[in-house]
């Protein structure tokens, strides 16, 4: 079974984008998959994370793009944080510039979603 993680605040603090999860959960036990999907229906870019049953989806919503461009363009490291855990997800901004490349211009991807990530990401 697939653990969800879902990203609702993302904040840059003490030199980091910290991303801060809709309720706590445990992340002591997750390794990161350095890989990004995209979930075009829910608007969202999701980072792939394991363990060792299965994958953890933790889903970056349209909600926080602004600051995730922030924080790509001043190269900050980007920790998930719950409680008193962080986990960092190394590769974040290669997987995420790899995407909005093949994103832009690219209908498969669906139309609004599209129009969404060159708005936030594609300068004009």
């Amino acid at each position: 079974m697939r653990e969800k993680i879902h990203i609702v605040e993302a904040v840059i603090e003490s030199g980091n984008l910290v991303l801060i999860p809709n309720q706590e959960v445990e992340i002591a036990h997750l390794l990161p998959k350095e890989q990004v999907i995209v979930d075009s229906d829910n608007v969202s870019f999701i980072y792939l994370a394991e363990n060792v049953e299965s994958y953890t989806y933790i889903f970056l919503p349209e909600a926080i793009w602004a600051s995730l461009k922030q924080a790509m363009e001043e190269r900050l490291p980007v920790m998930l944080k719950s409680g008193d855990k962080k986990l960092e997800l190394p590769s974040i901004y290669e997987e995420l510039t790899y995407l909005i490349d093949n994103i832009e211009g690219n209908g498969n991807y669906g139309e609004e979603f599209v129009a969404k990530v060159e708005q936030m990401f594609i300068p004009v």
